[in-house]
């Protein structure tokens, strides 16, 4: 794929849709999309100190190309950046750059960035402009896209935050080639996950193509594409999740749970290895529920442990806390409405639903049935 030649796929949602493009060498034409959407627009760059040192600097050319100086502000890396202190940085960083309303914030970054800086443009001066410009798969595929910002609570995980849908996504499909292997994998969770909701034949292509999608090149930008534009769709079916959109946190019930339980240390499990672990239990669950085949969620581990992924909660390292709790990590979760827990759960490959009302006592057996702990004392 050129330069010149992105993909565009456009989020719908009236005065306020916006394009995700994706395509190569988009960092150096930042500063030229970004003013012919916003234009006279001046910049913060809110971004970590391991992407800084990767693709800063061609960031900052791009946007001085196009015009605009970027005020930066550089974060430490990892999922516990996602909290108040660091929101406060934030936010002061953009104030004391004297940036007006109706500048931009731009996050540089993965998931991590780009929650929090969305979250601090939501917040500055009653909502400022925010674009998105994703460095991980994971970022690329799921968290740029949709609007949802926000950091975490000691009781949970995305606890506080904000809608704001940004004004453009640039994803660069050249930057994921300095990726380490692992958060290439936690991304492609996330890929993989809009197979398992309601496209079956991506999940069959992915089964088929994973390898060239890693290996980069043209299946890797239409893998890209394909899940952008199945996150589109239900952004712009629902955008304040009051319906649909809860689809898209198929195996995230599970994964917070988990990653709240190891207090969100990325040496033992990031957010993408959450997904992944979640997606299989979620299909097993289902599968105990005899909503779906077991040969479904046979189907699904297969395919991520093919991948390198981490598909039972054994493979997490060092000791869980017990299913107990572990379900009350559940039960904190944003999936639970007036105490009722909701799941989404499958009846196939393909074919996520919304599960409401699911019983606390049957969600405790299959924690505890699922435990690393019980599996070492069978």
């Amino acid at each position: 794929m050129s330069v010149d030649q992105p993909v565009t796929v456009e989020v719908g949602l009236g005065d306020r849709a916006y394009d995700i493009l994706i395509g190569s060498g988009l960092l150096s034409r930042a500063g030229e999309e970004i003013a012919r959407r916003l234009p006279g627009t001046h910049a913060a760059v809110v971004t970590d100190e391991n992407v800084a040192a990767a693709h800063l600097d061609t960031l900052k050319a791009g946007l001085e190309k196009g015009g605009i100086q970027p005020t930066v502000i550089t974060m430490p890396p990892g999922e516990k950046t996602k909290s108040f202190a660091h929101l406060e940085e934030v936010v002061d960083g953009v104030l004391a750059a004297r940036l007006e309303r109706g500048d931009v914030v731009v996050a540089l970054g993965g998931g991590v960035i780009g929650d929090l800086t969305g979250f601090a443009a939501g917040i500055v001066r009653r909502g400022m402009n925010f674009v998105q410009i994703p460095t991980s798969l994971l970022a690329q595929v799921d968290s740029s896209v949709g609007g949802k910002t926000g950091i975490n609570s000691p009781r949970g995980k995305n606890l506080v935050g904000v809608f704001l849908q940004p004004k453009l996504v640039l994803a660069d499909t050249e930057v994921l080639d300095t990726l380490p292997i692992r958060e290439f994998r936690a991304g492609y969770a996330e890929l993989a996950k809009y197979g398992l909701i309601d496209r079956p034949e991506l999940f069959a292509w992915l089964e088929a193509n994973w390898q060239k999608v890693f290996a980069g090149g043209p299946e890797r930008a239409q893998a890209i594409a394909e899940a952008c534009r199945a996150k589109a769709d239900v952004v712009a079916r629902d955008e304040f999740e009051t319906g649909d959109r809860a689809l898209l946190n198929l195996g995230h019930t599970f994964g917070h749970a988990l990653e709240a339980a190891t207090q969100y240390d990325g040496a033992r499990l990031v957010h993408g290895e959450g997904v992944a672990i979640g997606m299989a239990l979620a299909h097993r669950f289902s599968s105990r529920l005899n909503l779906a085949s077991p040969d479904d969620a046979a189907r699904v581990e297969t395919h991520l442990r093919a991948v390198g992924l981490p598909w039972r909660m054994a493979d997490i390292p060092g000791e869980l806390p017990d299913a107990e709790a572990l379900l009350s990590f559940i039960t904190q979760d944003k999936k639970v409405s007036r105490g009722a827990l909701t799941f989404i759960l499958t009846r196939g490959i393909g074919q996520a639903f919304i599960a409401k009302d699911v019983p606390a006592s049957e969600v405790l057996s299959f924690l505890r049935e699922n435990h690393p702990a019980s599996r070492k004392a069978g």
